[in-house]
């Protein structure tokens, strides 16, 4: 497929990538807020914005996407969200470091590149190695972070024309790097010419995003929110890959975020053979069914029996006199209170590691957002690990709870009590 130009994907009702009218809906989650739209106690006498939280599927490329409807430049310029405050992942993190550094030799003469890079989480691994690198992120409150980290950082929104400044003040980047942020792209087309243009002739690009066959196949609705606006297979991101001149010759299978995909990609004629993973991944999504519109229906359904389930415990368990509260504020957490109705009366509060959060009040739900001591405090009956990929992670931690009976639930992909 031909990539068409930007100017084209300026209308709300046309798929981000090829153009073609998007028509089919593939599941509706009513109106939410931003999700990382957090307010203070003043803010809550206030007006608070609601977006229609529908995602579409493109019956040409099979995309899955939301309509353009927030300003990115309104989600990201001052991002609540911190990596660093995941020890999981920053460990992940650095044994990505490791693996790149081996896989790929690099060294003191190598150029790093993290399109996307938060607090310095990953950079900062590099940068303890000795190789130069260089991070760029639009939210300016976590860039500080990371510039504190001795991560030397841009504040900028990356694309085509980025790209090209950076290579002629630069020079082109041997890795370049995109954690978490493909599916957050806006403008798709411009953010993958822009790694090709930054890439250097036999450099390779590795770009982590939570995997479309694993959202559907485990029910994960909550993934779903305004500043995701794609979701990929494996077959649609080769060909927006393809689009611009890149191979994807090896994947990896992740257990982030509940299944990501790691891509890894070269420029098109690059010495590079596609690895066995590459083939096994594509015909296993064929199969299927990831090429046909079939695939994605039925979607709707599976969620709305998820949120009758989860409705009916916290219910039930109030009618016990039970006492219920939440772990984590994640962006996750916030479309599964929002599209489910969840407030202060079946959640008495949340809790959550990142200071910047606590004070602060759930977006749409207004639920408290506590330091994790509260828990010891407030004694729950059941603790709602909100964001579930990180469930060993938090049961760990919080493992204390069992000292007066308390249990942990899991949302998703269904309703459990943890034993």
């Amino acid at each position: 497929m031909e990539k068409r130009e930007e100017k084209e994907m300026t209308s709300r009702s046309v798929c981000r990538f090829c153009g073609a009218p998007l028509e089919e809906v593939f599941v509706d989650l009513g109106m939410s807020p931003p999700c990382e739209s957090f307010l203070s106690r003043e803010q809550l006498r206030e007006m608070e914005p609601f977006y229609p939280l529908v995602v579409y599927v493109c019956k040409e490329c099979h995309l899955v996407q939301l309509e353009e409807i927030v300003d990115p430049g309104e989600i990201f310029r001052d991002y609540a969200y911190y990596s660093s405050y995941s020890s999981s992942w920053v460990e992940h993190a650095r044994r990505y470091t490791e693996d790149m550094i081996g896989r790929f030799g690099l060294d003191e003469s190598s150029f790093v590149v993290e399109v996307a890079s938060n607090d310095g989480y990953l950079l900062q691994h590099f940068v303890k190695r000795g190789v130069p690198c260089l991070g760029i992120d639009p939210a300016e409150n976590v860039v500080l972070e990371a510039q504190e980290k001795g991560v030397e950082t841009l504040t900028e929104f990356f694309g085509e024309e980025s790209a090209r400044r950076l290579v002629a003040e630069r020079g082109r980047a041997d890795l370049v790097i995109g954690n978490n942020v493909l599916a957050q792209v806006h403008e798709i087309n411009d953010f993958v010419e822009g790694i090709g243009i930054l890439l250097a002739e036999d450099g390779v690009a590795t770009l982590e995003f939570p995997h479309l066959m694993q959202l559907i196949e485990q029910n994960q609705y909550d993934t779903i929110y305004h500043e995701h606006y794609s979701y990929f297979s494996f077959v649609t991101v080769s060909r927006i890959f393809a689009a611009h001149g890149l191979r994807l010759f090896r994947v990896e299978e992740l257990g982030t975020h509940g299944g990501s995909l790691r891509i890894f990609a070269c420029h098109q004629d690059a010495p590079r053979p596609d690895e066995e993973s590459v083939r096994e991944l594509r015909e296993r999504e064929l199969a299927a069914g990831y090429d046909s519109i079939e695939a994605y229906r039925g979607f709707q359904e599976r969620v709305q029996a998820q949120k009758r389930d989860l409705l009916s415990f916290l219910i039930e368990a109030k009618r016990q006199g039970k006492r219920v509260v939440g772990y984590g504020a994640p962006g996750k957490g916030n479309t599964l209170l929002n599209y489910c109705g969840i407030r202060g009366d079946l959640l008495e509060f949340t809790v959550d590691r990142n200071p910047h959060k606590q004070g602060m009040f759930t977006p749409g739900t207004h639920i408290p957002i506590l330091p994790p001591e509260a828990i010891e405090r407030e004694r729950p009956d059941y603790l709602l690990i909100l964001p579930w990929n990180l469930k060993d992670e938090i049961v760990e931690q919080n493992g204390f709870i069992r000292k007066w009976g308390g249990r942990f639930v899991v949302p998703i992909p269904e309703v459990e009590v943890l034993p």
